[in-house]
């Protein structure tokens, strides 16, 4: 069988490392009780409280009526808020309640824990390597997505 270029490759296996994480992760915060969805959401609140459930969406790549059942149900477990926006009586913000903060730390520590077990093996420089070409995929690929939507590229 011929060798094939591994930047052929490259997306399969991002894809492969994404569904592999996700699915570990997902085992190991089962008792939890908490979606995939549930804890992206929290985790993306935890780092911008008081964006709208539209902008919450678009974070988590996900539709806007998805991500509204996601808050309905950390609402209801006490996770979350959702506050009138004063300036748009229309527009509801998110916030996190203080409960939210246990289950988001014991989320936080499995997501280390599972870190270090999938680099394990790795160096520190090969690590940082991939990192760093990782990045600049990602810088490449979001230039493209700007282009294809016809947004110009941020001024440098």
């Amino acid at each position: 069988m011929p060798k094939t270029d591994p930047r052929e490759s490259l997306g399969y296996l991002v894809a492969d490392l994404h569904r592999l994480f996700g699915r570990v992760f997902d085992r190991r915060v089962a008792h939890l009780d908490l979606t995939r969805a549930q804890w992206r959401a929290l985790k993306s609140l935890a780092r911008a409280e008081g964006v709208t459930q539209v902008e919450l969406a678009d974070q988590l790549d996900m539709e806007p009526i998805a991500v509204g059942r996601v808050i309905d149900r950390l609402q209801k477990a006490g996770f979350v808020e959702r506050r009138a926006d004063p300036a748009d009586r229309r527009v509801w913000r998110l916030y996190l309640l203080p409960p939210s903060a246990q289950v988001t730390g014991e989320v936080e520590a499995v997501a280390q824990a599972l870190r270090k077990d999938a680099m394990a093996g790795i160096s520190a420089t090969d690590l940082a390597t991939t990192l760093s070409v990782l990045d600049r995929v990602r810088e490449n690929l979001t230039q493209l997505d700007r282009e294809t939507r016809g947004e110009s590229s941020p001024k440098s």
